[in-house]
């Protein structure tokens, strides 16, 4: 059975608190954090989703799956470190070079967090191979980042196809999780791919039983 994480970025301001937690009975693993700068995505999340965590850390015991769609990524990761989150992934894309890959992931392992890298759909999967003995984890983005709602690209499950086999491979401890236009109807061919965590957002949050939205795609 794989992993839920709930991306909270398109519940209503005022019903907040209730929906974390009549998320949290209904049994999702992780809150999904999709914290964006409205430069490396278009829109912009910082503020509404920093309140959010606040929120949720003060009401659940949950773990927070921190991802940032930002182009200052040390500057976010030191924001998001007094809330000790679980994990903490940023955009390959988002880094000048492999130095600089390293540098975070390190530092993200220092404050006791999780690190984990993502890509976007045309990112070569080979571009971050290297760096999987030191993650915890790889996003494999399914849609283009900063949107809700996006459909699946089937094309990107063959990257995760060939991460899974590269971590078996190598006898490597990462897992892997996809995140974008994951509902009831995508989610047989996304774990079909190897997936050990699936972010669903729209799919969840517009049910009207979270739990029984949860369990269809556990």
């Amino acid at each position: 059975m794989i992993e839920i994480s709930t991306s909270i970025l398109t519940i209503e301001k005022e019903n907040a608190t209730k929906t974390f937690y009549d998320l949290e009975t209904a049994g999702t693993d992780y809150y999904h954090i999709d914290v964006m700068d409205g430069k490396f995505v278009e829109k912009n999340t910082e503020s509404i989703m920093y309140e959010y965590s606040n929120i949720i850390k003060q009401m659940s015991n949950l773990p927070l799956d921190i991802h940032l769609m930002v182009e200052n990524i040390k500057e976010n990761i030191d924001r998001y470190i007094p809330l000790s989150p679980s994990i903490i992934t940023f955009h390959y894309e988002a880094c000048k070079d492999e130095q600089e890959v390293i540098k975070l992931i390190n530092y993200i392992k220092e404050n006791n967090i999780k690190p984990s890298i993502s890509i976007k759909p045309n990112t070569d999967v080979e571009l971050i191979k290297k760096f999987l003995p030191m993650l915890h984890m790889v996003l494999i983005m399914t849609v283009e980042p900063g949107k809700g709602g996006q459909k699946l690209i089937p094309e990107t499950l063959q990257k995760v196809k060939e991460l899974k086999k590269y971590i078996l491979d190598n006898n490597l401890d990462t897992y892997i999780e996809v995140d974008g236009g994951v509902n009831k109807e995508t989610i047989n061919m996304v774990k079909e791919a190897g997936i050990d965590i699936a972010v669903a957002g729209s799919s969840i949050i517009s049910a009207k039983d979270f739990k029984l939205a949860i369990k269809e795609l556990k």
